[in-house]
């Protein structure tokens, strides 16, 4: 049987899942499947990432720019609910479409009395198994999705021979059909809903479908084929049987007619079955042994980059179920330790180059109208999702971002210039396959929000300054960037005292008390709106100066960065949410949009801007005193904001808090439901504690809490590429090494001193206060840091 012993990077059970939220997700980018792990009757879900409802349409309000003068007339008025009630009649849209479920595969293998069952997910491997003793055999299944042969595998193997027996099947929550070809080939063929509305916009039981138009949804195929040794395979009906095998191997593939979100998938779509075959043909002579192999290797050079020891179980041996169970009265520090690793290898299996980018739900979806249509929502989630990407040494996982990011400028530029009148491209809260860019429809407090373009250029900032990759930047990120920023210098009006203010402007989903006593989601120059911009406009400044382009238009942003309307503290101390001191109608809101500029920005660093530090601190404060961080993804950004304010205590009760509270048995993120980016801000919650440069600094343990008093991080990566491990005992660092990527001062900050060598020499340093050093870095070398 495989060892239950080293669980220090495994999830194991010692039952079959019930729920889907119990079941074990593997995926490759493309393909994923939830592991039930049962033995008589298995389940896979399946999903592909490309299977959504819909096709490309015209989204956008060509009214709405009608009205933008008199809503903005109507908010310096001091109107703001009526100037909300304009908005959400003349000025929002229809909603995006929802990500679709591929279907299930059912398997149904002959057994007898089970003993010893046993359900895990390798970390290390990604991969999952089963494995159960009946009539003194020892039976195992193994699955994994590969990334280099775009296939799920499913190894069925015994420790006698001739006793894999078991039939499978496919069906799917559309219209589908199945059939098995001349090769003994299960396909499914089937197609989506060219139409769907979310689940809180229509209570009936099917997806409203156009009725003019239900030809057209996307089409897709699913292929299964079987090789078995000893024993046969037969059809039964509509069934793959295999009988006194003594191992099998099962090979799932599925693709989609999608060709792109520009293209209509069923008159202009790709065609499924030449995919499917094109990806069968390229493993037909490989074996089990072939496949696994690759898929190892190339999970392995992605996952073993980087390495976290917090130290071993406190109650060593005990299932996952049973383990976070015991965490909400005992929390362990190696649960912690799992949870961030698990954070990766949902990032490495839900978004690889040549995919779409994970969505709410990375790639895992049994619904065909899931919660919040299973899209990408930008005030928020699809940007957490990659805030650990670079820090973690994934680079690679967010190059699906950038390539949706290329799209929605195409998109978005037309939203820009028909919603506002605006140059440069613009996108709001929430996008689906085909790029939609413009409010959707709904309250103004969620769908009129047009910072998206800043948020996500942030992100391509973030991977140029842990990189340092020019081409990238001259090529790729700064086009976008500067396309972003050009909408905002059109969007930008003077208020009274002549600064530059957004108007109209939400704080995302939060809503405020007006002196009226009006409860209203809209006004001008939210705190949020101000921070992404200034974040924007600084960003696009330093890429103007190192690429050596574009001075007059980097003077034109110098000038107008300028006049941003500046940040404010209020009555109570607190970083101010909106223009005006408001009282705030939800004051434990689960959305901390103000907080941005401390992170995932870098407008306040708490050792340049003490008094704006302190009021962020005070703002978290209130929002926990009123219940505040009580979905999974907002107590992962509660980690993040209390780790750059060195508030190691406060950062680990939100670990414990995300774990405890917040996290399902299969270690999925408890919005609830579930949703994937708690699990992912919860990893980059994890690194922050221990790691930031954000401040042109390497920043080491700056969030160390007591109860992690020895431990051990090997590849984090930090801004200005650098590569970093750290070992610490008794709460202080021992050692670090650095390695440079680049040739450039290296600026460490340390709360004790530190001493740097180089090849066994010691390397001249400059103490620059009581708690930095900086001394030449050198592209190519590793640096030794120890205590004096």
């Amino acid at each position: 049987m495989l060892s239950k012993a080293d669980s220090s990077r495994k999830l194991w059970y010692k039952q079959p899942a019930q729920e889907w939220v119990e079941a074990l997700p593997v995926g490759n980018g493309r393909l994923g499947a939830m592991v039930f792990g049962r033995i008589e009757h298995e389940v896979l879900q399946l999903n592909e990432d490309t299977l959504w409802s819909g096709r490309p349409r015209d989204v956008n309000n060509h009214q709405a720019y009608a009205y933008l003068d008199e809503v903005r007339r109507l908010i310096f008025a001091g109107q703001f609910f009526e100037a909300q009630q304009m908005i959400e009649s003349k000025m929002l849209g229809c909603y995006t479409e929802a990500y679709q479920p591929l279907g299930n595969l059912y398997i149904d293998q002959y057994s007898g009395e089970i003993s010893d069952y046993h359900r895990e997910l390798d970390l290390e491997n990604a991969i999952a198994a089963v494995m159960w003793r009946s009539n003194n055999a020892l039976y195992t299944r193994k699955i994994f999705c590969s990334f280099p042969d775009q296939v799920l595998v499913v190894h069925f193997a015994c420790d006698q021979p001739q006793q894999i027996s078991f039939e499978v099947h496919l069906d799917s929550p559309h219209h589908f059909i199945t059939k098995i070809d001349q090769d003994l080939r299960l396909i499914l063929d089937g197609r989506c809903p060219v139409h769907t509305e979310p689940d809180y916009i229509t209570d009936a039981e099917s997806p409203v479908v156009y009725a003019d138009e239900v030809s057209q949804g996307m089409r897709y195929r699913v292929v299964v084929q079987l090789q078995v040794e000893g024993g046969q395979v037969y059809s039964r009906q509509d069934k793959l049987v295999v009988s006194q095998a003594d191992s099998a191997t099962l090979i799932l593939t599925a693709t989609t007619s999608f060709n792109g979100f520009d293209r209509n998938p069923d008159l202009d779509g790709k065609d499924p079955v030449l995919l499917c075959d094109q990806i069968l043909d390229r493993i037909s002579t490989k074996d089990i042994s072939v496949l696994m192999d690759r898929h190892v290797v190339d999970y392995q050079a992605l996952f073993q980059r980087v390495r976290l020891d917090l130290g071993k179980p406190l109650y060593p041996g005990l299932p996952t179920d049973e383990w976070l169970a015991r965490y909400r009265t005992h929390p362990d520090p190696a649960l912690e330790a799992l949870y961030f690793d698990y954070g990766r290898y949902l990032l490495i299996a839900s978004s690889r180059p040549g995919c779409q980018p994970a969505n709410l739900q990375g790639i895992w979806n049994d619904q065909v109208r899931p919660p919040w249509s299973s899209n990408f929502t930008l005030n928020i989630n699809v940007e957490m999702n990659y805030w650990l990407a670079e820090v973690c040494d994934l680079p690679e996982c967010h190059l699906p971002l950038f390539d949706m990011i290329d799209e929605l400028v195409v998109t978005g530029s037309e939203t820009a210039r028909i919603h506002y009148n605006c140059r440069g491209w613009v996108v709001h809260h929430n996008v689906d396959i085909w790029r939609h860019a413009a409010p959707v429809g709904g309250s103004a407090r969620w769908a009129f929000w047009p910072m998206g373009s800043a948020w996500l250029a942030h992100h391509l900032w973030e991977h140029y300054a842990f990189s340092g990759d020019k081409e990238f930047l001259r090529t790729r990120a700064y086009p976008a960037m500067k396309g972003a920023a050009l909408f905002y210098l059109d969007w930008l009006i003077s208020d009274a005292q002549d600064n530059l203010v957004t108007c109209p402007s939400t704080s995302p989903e939060n809503v405020f008390i007006t002196p009226a006593g009006e409860t209203v989601a809209v006004s001008l120059a939210s705190i949020m709106d101000m921070s992404l911009i200034w974040d924007l406009f600084t960003n696009c400044i330093q890429a103007s100066r190192e690429l050596g382009v574009d001075q007059p238009f980097r003077r034109e942003l110098e000038v107008a960065k300028a006049r941003l309307a500046p940040l404010r503290i209020g009555r109570y101390g607190q970083l101010q949410e909106w223009f005006a001191d408001f009282a705030e109608a939800e004051p434990g809101h689960r959305h901390v949009s103000h907080l941005f500029g401390l992170y995932p920005g870098r407008q306040i660093l708490k050792h340049q801007h003490e008094k704006l530090s302190q009021a962020c601190a005070v703002s978290l404060q209130r929002r926990l005193a009123n219940g505040g961080g009580h979905t999974g993804w907002s107590c992962a950004w509660l980690i993040c904001l209390f780790a750059r304010l060195e508030d190691a205590a406060s950062a680990y009760e939100q670990v414990t808090t995300l774990l405890s509270r917040s996290t399902y048995c299969n270690l999925f993120d408890a919005h609830p439901p579930f949703q994937i980016d708690g699990n992912f801000g919860g990893t980059a919650g994890i690194a922050e504690m221990l790691l930031q440069s954000h401040a042109d600094e390497l920043s080491l343990l700056p969030a160390l809490p007591s109860q992690w008093p020895c431990g051990s991080v090997v590849g984090l990566r930090a801004r200005g590429g650098y590569t970093v491990g750290m070992q610490w005992e008794s709460g202080s660092l021992t050692t670090a090494k650095i390695y440079a990527a680049h040739t450039g001062r290296c600026r460490v900050r340390y709360h004790q001193q530190l001493i740097v060598y180089c090849e066994g020499r010691l390397v001249p340093t400059t103490q620059e206060s009581r708690e930095v050093i900086s001394f030449t870095a050198e592209a190519g070398k590793e640096y030794l840091v120890q205590r004096l």
